[in-house]
């Protein structure tokens, strides 16, 4: 089971709120290795997908969960995760690594 890194959650709190951030947090707990060869993927890459691109949205992040469980690629693309600079992406995104 993954841990939600420190500035994801900090993300997931000003994103989703109060209401929804139990179930998205319970929901990322079991990223990356519950997707088919995700667990050999980052797993803050593969969390984040799911949070950003939802902007606080618990159906959107529902929808993406539906998409990286057929296809965790697609999710990256989306979420702009997908090329080399992902890390740069991410700092920029969340702050600082």
């Amino acid at each position: 089971m993954a841990n939600v890194s420190d500035r994801l959650m900090a993300r997931i709190h000003r994103d989703f709120g109060p209401r929804h951030v139990d179930a998205v947090v319970a929901r990322l707990g079991s990223i990356p290795e519950s997707l088919p060869l995700g667990g050999r993927q980052d797993p803050e890459r593969l969390q984040a997908a799911l949070v950003l691109p939802a902007h606080g949205s618990f159906e959107a992040f529902l929808d993406l969960v539906d998409l990286a469980e057929k296809d965790w690629r697609d999710l990256l693309v989306g979420a702009g995760l997908a090329g080399a600079d992902w890390a740069e992406r991410l700092d920029d995104a969340l702050g600082g690594g």
